[in-house]
């Protein structure tokens, strides 16, 4: 059972407040340990990393050597398999078709990305990620999935002003779990580049965990932001955006976002 990160109740919710905190651990003795020993590690590692990709990548290694599949957020294998399948399924339903050419910011170990580039044409799924880790673990993906021949190509990156992908190329641009885990000069920063690699007539889905309380982050790790903040980004930066309601229905804890540099149809 997943639960539901939209209900009112949590959208409302404030978990770096100490209220919070208190309240969670009462209801889960059990998660209080790990909790500790996670917010312990994070302290070292973010003193030993003061810039946020750095931070986050040195995360990923600590995680993504433990297991890469739930580094990328997924605790069992058939969840993994069940959160790309969605990712896939959504992009189908909205148009994407095997021509197209798609930019995956955050490809991780393939969760998604192993499915994408089964579908699209030979080279048309270019994948980024700021951990080496974690594209280790997704050339093994690649490997056990036998889709060698459909030479995607998989880039390590230290930010996301993508100077090094050409203009007007890309038909699909999809950063899933990544915004959830960024800081908002990370989102600025995707946001003021991205409208030159993406077609005209291409767009750019989101994922990221809502809010409508206080915007807030837990250990740096887990970032709460409201709708309205992120479309407002998206429209400083000359892009049309929207939010994507049909995305809500799915059994998945995060919201969705589409913005594109043509207006989208409602």
């Amino acid at each position: 059972m997943i639960e539901d990160a939209t209900s009112p109740s949590r959208l409302r919710s404030n978990r770096a407040a100490l209220t919070h905190k208190v309240g969670y651990a009462l209801r889960h003795p059990g998660r209080i340990a790990p909790y500790v020993r996670r917010a312990g590690r994070d302290a070292w590692l973010r003193l030993k990393h003061p810039d946020h990709v750095g931070y986050y990548r040195a995360v990923m290694a600590f995680d993504t050597r433990r297991d890469p599949e739930a580094a990328v957020g997924s605790r069992t294998h058939e969840r993994w398999l069940a959160l790309g399948q969605m990712q896939f399924d959504y992009l189908l339903e909205h148009g994407l078709r095997p021509e197209h050419r798609m930019l995956d910011i955050g490809c991780g170990n393939l969760r998604g990305g192993w499915r994408f580039i089964d579908y699209l044409d030979e080279g048309h799924y270019y994948g980024i990620d700021i951990s080496p880790d974690i594209l280790i673990a997704a050339k093994r993906t690649l490997t056990e999935r036998g889709l060698q021949d459909k030479l995607p190509h998989l880039t390590l990156t230290g930010d996301l002003k993508l100077e090094f992908l050409p203009d007007d190329h890309f038909d699909v641009v999809h950063a899933h779990s990544v915004f959830s885990h960024s800081p908002l000069d990370v989102i600025d920063e995707c946001l003021a580049h991205v409208g030159r690699v993406m077609k005209p007539d291409g767009f750019f889905d989101f994922t990221f965990d809502r809010t409508e309380g206080t915007e807030h982050q837990v250990l740096r790790e887990d970032f709460y932001y409201r709708t309205d903040t992120l479309l407002a980004l998206a429209h400083r930066h000359g892009l049309h955006a929207r939010f994507m309601d049909d995305w809500e229905k799915r059994p998945h804890g995060q919201s969705k976002i589409r913005v594109s540099r043509s207006p989208l149809p409602l």
